[in-house]
């Protein structure tokens, strides 16, 4: 079986704590490369450049040498921080720092302390003066992902560090200057957010400034294959397997699965399958069985596209509604509107299984 691990870039020799995106990151590879060569090469690192990825990477490679806010959009598993990182890596700042933040890990008060930063005596708790993230990307790139989740109150201080690049920390009147390129990432409609009044407009605008759009895996099935080679390579060395053999009718049902979570559920899939393999054969456990969409109508009415779409988004989220992956989210709706168009519609999930 052919490998792709000469093609790729890998963040840590141990393929189980690396980013579970399918575009990995090899710091060796990059310093053993000709100078002149370290930027075009990069992009040959990744696996799956294929089809739409192709021209995505060409727009990356486009924008990367800039200053430019970067906006990545995709569902989730997608690769978006891989992308954000590949951006880093082939701009003039890419011997600084590549900071990222999460911004649906923490409630609004902790964001604010972490991007900020706080002064001794801030608040309480605040027993040592912390330094924030957007100081420590200081003439690098600030990674913002899930940038739909930063609380509207908080939205504010991040779109005056996008148009003036200054700052004043938690608790203090000093205020910061930085040159920072920044690059968010979501999984959510954000124009829909702004209609619905839970993004602020202006700061939108500010962040889409290069939009990148990456695609879900279903509609990039030739890189399948090669994905697959690739991850059974991976879990195959860091198991201390041997694994020469790909059968045929394994390759084409992987293909043909939907992957509704995307190179994520991939790669778990892949690694799942190494554990239960013997004999040098690639033997995975059966694949979670896949609710096809209803058949397009030739002439679909305003409702029909409504109601498609929304069956798309639910599948997606293996039919749960609210939280940060939730349909709703997808959808860039609240979940008691989406609730009330799917009991309009008469949209309901397999075996009636709501999950709220």
């Amino acid at each position: 079986m052919s490998t792709a691990s000469n093609s790729v870039i890998q963040a840590t020799p141990y393929p189980e704590s690396s980013s579970m995106n399918g575009v990995h990151y090899r710091g060796d590879e990059r310093t053993a490369r000709k100078p002149e060569r370290t930027e075009s090469s990069f992009l040959d690192t990744i696996v799956g450049r294929r089809g739409s990825l192709r021209s995505i990477l060409n727009q990356l490679e486009a924008v990367a040498g800039t200053n430019t806010t970067v906006l990545i959009t995709g569902e989730t598993g997608t690769g978006k921080e891989v992308i954000a990182r590949a951006i880093h890596e082939l701009s003039p700042r890419r011997n600084r720092n590549l900071v990222k933040v999460n911004c649906a890990a923490m409630p609004a008060g902790l964001l604010e302390s972490e991007l900020f930063g706080h002064e001794r005596g801030a608040f309480t708790g605040a027993v040592n003066s912390h330094v924030g993230r957007f100081a420590l990307a200081d003439h690098g790139t600030l990674f913002l992902d899930e940038i739909g989740d930063m609380p509207l109150e908080l939205q504010p201080k991040l779109l005056r560090v996008l148009q003036e690049r200054e700052f004043e920390a938690v608790g203090s009147t000093r205020t910061t200057r930085v040159d920072v390129r920044v690059v968010a990432a979501t999984n959510q409609d954000l124009k829909q957010m702004v209609r619905d009044r839970e993004f602020r407009e202006d700061l939108y605008y500010r962040l889409n400034a290069f939009p990148i759009y990456l695609p879900p895996l279903c509609e990039r099935k030739a890189d399948i294959p090669e994905l697959v080679e690739h991850f059974v390579q991976q879990f195959a060395d860091s198991m201390d397997k041997t694994i020469e053999t790909i059968p045929e009718e394994t390759m084409r049902a992987l293909v043909r699965h939907h992957w509704p979570g995307n190179i994520r559920e991939l790669q778990n899939y892949i690694a799942r399958g190494v554990i239960l393999s013997n004999e040098g054969i690639f033997e995975p456990g059966p694949l979670e069985r896949y609710e096809p969409l209803e058949p397009e109508i030739a002439n679909p009415t305003l409702e029909d596209k409504v109601r498609r779409e929304i069956l798309v988004a639910c599948q997606r989220a293996n039919w749960k509604l609210g939280g940060a992956r939730g349909a709703a989210a997808r959808l860039g709706l609240k979940r008691t509107t989406l609730f009330y168009k799917m009991k309009r519609l008469g949209i309901r999930p397999p075996a009636d299984n709501w999950q709220d």
